[in-house]
């Protein structure tokens, strides 16, 4: 089975564990992880920004990738949210196989 892991930028470390917790409860994730505080550069209307975000780390099943960025845009206080995607190349076999058996919404 094929696993991803999707990128989010949040505001504030307290809204990624928010959005973290929710994703994780409703198992649409195995895993959420918080690195906080990251400096961030970027481009916003025109003009060059830099703040401090927090990164949000979401392990899942591909199959429910487009799942968890609408439930993330959902509960994002950004109106541009970042929150992409990367496939899972290789990883520890046990690990895998765990992220299959907990990313189960209805489970």
């Amino acid at each position: 089975m094929a696993m991803s892991l999707v990128y989010v930028t949040a505001a504030s470390r307290e809204d990624a564990l928010s959005i973290g917790r929710q994703i994780v409860e409703e198992r649409l994730a195995a895993c959420a992880n918080v690195l906080a505080p990251m400096t961030s550069l970027y481009w916003w209307e025109g003009r060059l920004e830099e703040g401090h975000e927090a990164v949000l780390l979401l392990k899942t099943r591909t199959e429910l990738v487009d799942a968890v960025i609408e439930r993330v845009r959902a509960l994002h206080s950004y109106t541009c949210t970042c929150a992409i995607s990367w496939p899972i190349e290789a990883g520890n076999p046990a690990y895998i196989a765990w992220i299959e058996s907990e990313a189960r919404p209805g489970a």
